[in-house]
Formats: C-alpha cells, sequence, structure tokens
C-alpha cells in the first residue's frame, strides 16, 4: 500500500514570553493511502500542533515531514500553500465557509485558486454538492443552511481538488448528536471511496469512526491502535 505520509522525528517549539513550549517532541509514524485515522488527546497534548504540520500550515522545528515522498519540513509559506491546495482538504469546526457566497461558490473557491475554467469549476462543484446531498441547495448562503447542511458543504469544498489527504479538525464539533452521526456515515462514505481521512477530535465516540486511534499525551505518541470494530 502506498505511504502518503511519514513523519520521521518531529519536533516542535514554540516560544512563549522567555519560556520555550516543547509541543511535539519526536514524533514519528506513517500513514498509508485509503487509511480511517483518528488522532486524539487531551487539550495540551500536541494534537492540534500535529494536525497542522501534517496539514502544511506550520513546519517543525526538526524532523522530516515527507508527504507523497516529498520532503516538505521546511519550503516556504508559498510553497507550503500551494503543496496545501493541490494536496490537502481542510474541514474545521467552525465551517470557514464565505458568509456572502452561495454553497456553490464557495465549494468552486479551490477551483479558482487552481485555475480551472469556469465552465469546469460549475460542472464539478455541482456534482459535488450533489455527491454529498446537496443537489437542492447550491444558491443558498451559509445563513440559509443548517450546521449540518454547511459542514456538508464544507466537505464538498474540501473534497473539490481531489486532495491526497482529507483533515477534519474537530469536524462535529458545533453540531448535535444527530447531525455528527450524519456527517460521521458520510465520513466513512467518503473513506469507501479510497479516500485518506485523518480526524482530530477529543470525542471518543467520533473517534470510534476510525480503523485506527493514535493517542498523543504530552507531546508524544502515546499509543497507535488498529480499532477491531469501526462504527459505521
Amino acid at each position: 500500500m502506498k505511504e502518503v505520509i511519514r513523519l520521521t522525528d518531529i519536533v516542535k517549539n514554540y516560544k512563549v514570553g522567555t519560556q520555550v513550549v516543547r509541543a511535539l517532541r519526536s514524533v514519528s509514524l506513517q500513514i498509508n493511502q485509503g487509511e480511517y485515522v483518528a488522532i486524539m488527546g487531551a487539550s495540551g497534548s500536541g494534537k492540534s500542533t500535529l494536525m497542522n504540520v501534517i496539514g502544511c500550515l506550520d513546519t517543525p522545528t526538526s524532523g522530516r515531514y515527507e508527504l507523497n515522498d516529498k520532503d516538505v519540513s521546511h519550503l516556504s509559506d508559498d510553497e507550503l500553500a500551494e503543496i496545501r491546495n493541490s494536496e490537502i482538504g481542510f474541514i474545521f469546526q467552525t465551517f470557514n465557509l464565505l458568509p456572502r457566497n452561495s454553497a456553490l461558490e464557495n465549494v468552486m473557491l479551490p477551483l479558482v485558486y487552481a485555475g480551472i475554467k469556469k465552465q469546469e469549476r460549475l460542472e464539478r462543484a455541482e456534482k459535488m454538492l450533489s455527491d454529498v446531498g446537496l443537489a437542492d441547495r447550491v444558491e443558498h448562503k451559509p445563513n440559509e443552511l443548517s450546521g449540518g447542511q454547511r459542514q456538508r458543504v464544507a466537505v464538498a469544498r474540501a473534497l473539490i481538488n481531489q486532495p491526497a489527504i482529507l483533515l477534519a479538525d474537530e469536524p462535529t464539533g458545533n453540531l448535535d448528536s444527530k447531525t455528527s452521526e450524519e456527517i460521521m456515515h458520510l465520513f466513512s462514505e467518503i473513506h469507501k471511496q479510497g479516500n485518506t481521512l485523518i480526524v482530530v477530535t477529543h470525542e471518543e465516540d467520533i473517534a470510534h469512526h476510525a480503523h485506527r486511534i493514535i493517542r498523543l499525551k504530552d507531546g508524544q505518541i502515546e499509543t497507535d491502535v488498529i480499532n477491531p470494530n469501526p462504527v459505521y
């Protein structure tokens, strides 16, 4: 199976005043294409920092990060932005949708950055919204959609560039339990189509949808186990 992520001895330190915070302490892990992984940990465990490194939102202090066999550990901000747009789809707890734009316009946005022609952008965005069950909501703006529908728009936007990795940060944090289950069912369907999915969460019931659960503590991997009974 093809390896999409390889982290080797990743260290991330932050300076807060005169103090040095060691957020990640020599983290090494590999994630293969098509895996469904949950990253768990209490506040301060390093899970958000790890997500930022994996998502090319931040660079490590030391260590090596290979994404699709390319060393991305020490790229410039512009190079990291290019990697994010082409290789990684992001789903956030707060949806991060543009409030004045329709669902269709929000989903098309990454294709604008990628230089895709307008007609193809429209066709791909309409299909993606249909795939996540929003074919009848394409012209609705975020304030005209429920929380679950907004998260579905965010999922469609994340998938539009066919990224190597789908990275979800507390994707159900702002949703009620019923809507959370619907979104996690959608994630399971996305995973079945062969996508690599990484979910960062502090909720046990959300993590148990994943096939592999990595737990962090004090900036280090405490456990990395296969989930024998993932929830579908």
